[in-house]
């Protein structure tokens, strides 16, 4: 982000989503990259902060604000709140932070805290009321990730990932392409996935095995078929057309995901060449490979 000035486009990061989705860890890997984070606000909060943002003519240069659950009125309070900071001139933008029940149960019950919205009833009706009061926000949210298979630094390096182009333009679309492998379970935060088992797998050449699809000889190997180059430039055309789209609606934020058995070989050296093909005036790009190391 550039540093914030009275009247610039500056951009407030808001944190939220369900409780025990992961907010803590993202507050904290924030402020270990000089973020000023804010935590537990209560959305009625947010414009008075944004304005003292604004007025500290850059001594708060990236300002996070995590806000969970309070109140039934959580959602139109934030909403307007929102609204709010938009009519100051700031972009603010939405991290929705999500998991599985069996997981943020797991996790609960591991810290042995209350969730906010319990008592009365259990955790996983806590969970449920939890999700429908937040549908809204989930909707409206620029960044969507789930924690459910991420450990902290796993998380980290999402977060990071998704938030790195935020010295580009905020008019920019943020694309980032992921890749992934099926047998670890489809990415839930991906707008579109593509599969490339289809092209001959590396994992089958013994001195090819325990390298990765970032290694030259492991990309040289993939795109020896032709079928690959053929992939690559089909599905970027298509994605220009998906991007451009994105752009004219106001979607700042997407994630494309491309998927092999693994995720070490065919799929990261896939994820490598669409970030070459897709980056370009008015969208900044960059590849998150979320399996490397799991084999």
């Amino acid at each position: 982000m550039t540093e914030q000035q009275p009247g610039d486009d500056s951009e407030v990061l808001i944190i939220t989503g369900l409780s025990g989705a992961g907010h803590s860890t993202v507050s904290n890997v924030l402020e270990d990259d000089g973020w000023f984070v804010v935590d537990n606000l209560p959305p009625q909060m947010l414009p008075p902060l944004a304005e003292l943002t604004l007025r500290a003519a850059g001594a708060v240069p990236r300002l996070a604000v995590a806000i969970d659950v309070r109140g039934r009125t959580f959602t139109p309070d934030l909403s307007r709140a929102l609204d709010d900071v938009r009519a100051k001139g700031m972009t603010p933008v939405v991290l929705f932070l999500d998991a599985a029940d069996r997981v943020l149960v797991r996790r609960f019950e591991s810290v042995r805290r209350p969730h906010p919205m319990q008592p009365p009833g259990t955790i996983l009706d806590a969970i449920a009321a939890e999700r429908k009061l937040l549908q809204p926000v989930r909707d409206m949210a620029d960044l969507y990730i789930d924690t459910s298979e991420t450990n902290v630094h796993q998380l980290a390096a999402k977060v990071r990932g998704a938030l790195r182009p935020h010295e580009a333009s905020s008019a920019d679309l943020h694309l980032t392409v992921l890749s992934f492998g099926f047998k670890h379970g489809i990415p839930v935060d991906a707008e579109n996935i593509a599969d490339v088992r289809f092209l001959p797998n590396p994992h089958w050449v013994p001195e090819l095995r325990p390298r990765n699809g970032m290694d030259a000889d492991v990309a040289e190997y993939v795109f020896a078929d032709p079928a690959a180059q053929q992939f690559v430039d089909a599905y970027s055309r298509c994605l220009e057309v998906i991007t451009k789209g994105y752009r004219e609606e106001n979607k700042r934020f997407a994630v494309v995901a491309v998927g092999c058995t693994g995720g070490k070989h065919r799929s990261v050296a896939v994820a490598e060449a669409l970030v070459a093909r897709l980056a370009g005036e008015g969208v900044v790009t960059h590849a998150v490979h979320r399996d490397l190391g799991r084999e």
